[in-house]
């Protein structure tokens, strides 16, 4: 689908430039989101009519998202979690847990906003940025640990918990951090696919098991009389 950005969209380009994109990701997050229109001889001369308007509300967000930035960039937000001794979470810290600690930390972060490639799911310090406005964003800490306690000595050492060693705690970690970001991966999938496309999540479940009956044998490996 052709259409023309109402605003700069990364990896796409800037307001006013005519690019071509699936149809499933413009209909359902450019188009309703009001980052683009649909690039026919109306909107473009809509666009050209609305373009020093809009502009100027790009300048205005934009420079909002800067002073925001100034004092977000460089904070850390402290997450506690049950782990392993090797440190491997009993969950993980998926994009909505980190927009809602820093929601509460007095900034109004959306989870689309955190770019995380995939849930935390280690102890430890793990930066992340924050997407404020299509030309600016800002990097926090995330602060993974198990108690305040444990916190503070990570933040003041810079030191995360040691990596699960030969795959120990991986496969419990695993288990248990598949509820936490079900829900999220689902979301994501739904709200990417294009129309009419059914998504299905694969639960990894395995085939039942068959169990033999035991042995009704005698203590003396005779057969049982039979009733």
């Amino acid at each position: 689908m052709q259409i023309v950005l109402l605003e700069r969209v990364e990896k796409l380009g800037q307001m006013g430039d005519v690019v071509a994109v699936r149809d499933g990701y413009a209909r359902n997050f450019l188009l309703p989101s009001g980052k683009a229109l649909r690039a026919n001889a109306a909107n473009i001369a809509r666009f050209e009519t609305e373009r020093a308007e809009l502009e100027a509300r790009n300048l205005e967000r934009k420079s909002e998202a800067d002073r925001v930035a100034a004092d977000l960039n460089g904070r850390q937000f402290v997450v506690i979690r049950s782990a392993s001794e090797a440190g491997a979470l009993y969950g993980s810290v998926t994009s909505r847990d980190v927009a809602q600690i820093a929601t509460e930390g007095g900034f109004a972060i959306d989870r689309s906003q955190v770019r995380l490639d995939r849930p935390v799911k280690e102890l430890g310090l793990h930066p992340m940025k924050i997407t404020l406005h299509p030309e600016v964003s800002a990097e926090i800490v995330v602060n993974a640990a198990r108690s305040e306690e444990e916190a503070r000595a990570q933040a003041s050492g810079g030191r995360a918990a040691p990596p699960p060693s030969d795959g120990e705690g991986t496969a419990e970690s695993e288990a248990l951090g598949l509820v936490d970001v079900f829900d999220d991966d689902v979301e994501d999938a739904l709200r990417d696919a294009p129309p009419n496309t059914d998504v299905v999540a694969d639960d990894g479940g395995e085939d039942p098991r068959d169990f033999a009956p035991e042995d009704a044998g005698g203590a003396d490996g005779e057969d049982a009389p039979r009733v």
